[in-house]
């Protein structure tokens, strides 16, 4: 069986101006000048992995590790500096709160837009939207501009749409983080539905917890380098005992 997901030695490299620019303008000029310095900063180094179809993922690391740089260069948002990134199936990424959202839109209006940036049809969103509107439970704010929404309320209608179909591949980065325990219970039990479903997950959390509860294989990131690949219960224990004595 071939993999889903293969991250093929990639790398990612950034290009970090060394100076202070007050304003577009000068930044702008600075350019045309020639004048504009870079430090390269590598978000990730190296990176290979496999994923196979139905495997749960979670990826581990300080802030600033490269994980949400890896899911975003696997979801095709950056094309890496280096390497290739193949993947063979549908992607449903949940990476940033409000991506594909126009926060000056209803919950209604922004349920058919994200639907229409996932690929999905008008008709077909018209099906689904009691389903939407059900799993995410606002029922009493489809006709709020999501601009009033909290944070927690942006993350429910962001995972209502996004898994009303089970796509091949979900990515979640930190987003269930932000909503109550009651809907993270209820997220979570979706995802476990959708793995069994044979959805491939890539999860990235905070929560050990959350990471030993639900995947199966963990990558553990440092520096935007691979530590370890393994058993989540194995590499969790080694990254919070690292994290214990760091």
């Amino acid at each position: 069986m071939e993999p889903i997901i293969k991250v093929d030695n990639v790398s990612m490299c950034f290009n970090l101006s060394t100076e202070k620019h007050e304003s577009l303008k000068e930044y702008l000029l600075a350019m045309v000048q020639g004048r504009l310095q870079y430090d390269e900063f590598y978000a990730l180094r190296d990176v290979s992995l496999d994923i196979m179809p139905g495997d749960f993922y979670g990826l581990v690391g300080l802030n600033g590790s490269g994980k949400s740089t890896l899911l975003k260069t696997i979801a095709g948002v950056y094309k890496p500096s280096k390497g290739k990134v193949t993947v063979r199936g549908s992607i449903a990424p949940l990476i940033e709160l409000g991506a594909g959202f126009d926060m000056e839109l209803t919950a209604r209006e922004n349920i058919f837009l994200n639907g229409a940036v996932m690929g999905y049809s008008k008709e077909f969103i018209e099906s689904k939207f009691n389903e939407i509107v059900e799993f995410s439970e606002l029922q009493d704010f489809l006709d709020v501009p999501v601009r009033n929404f909290s944070s927690g309320m942006v993350a429910r209608l962001a995972f209502s749409v996004a898994t009303v179909v089970e796509p091949e591949i979900l990515i979640v980065d930190e987003i269930l983080s932000v909503g109550d325990i009651a809907f993270q219970a209820k997220s979570e039990a979706k995802m476990l539905s959708m793995i069994r479903g044979g959805t491939t997950v890539l999860y990235v959390s905070h929560s050990l917890e959350s990471i030993k509860k639900l995947c199966d294989r963990v990558v553990w990131l440092e520096h935007g380098k691979v530590v370890e690949i393994g058993e989540a219960k194995e590499v969790c224990d080694r990254y919070a005992e690292y994290m214990k004595n760091k």
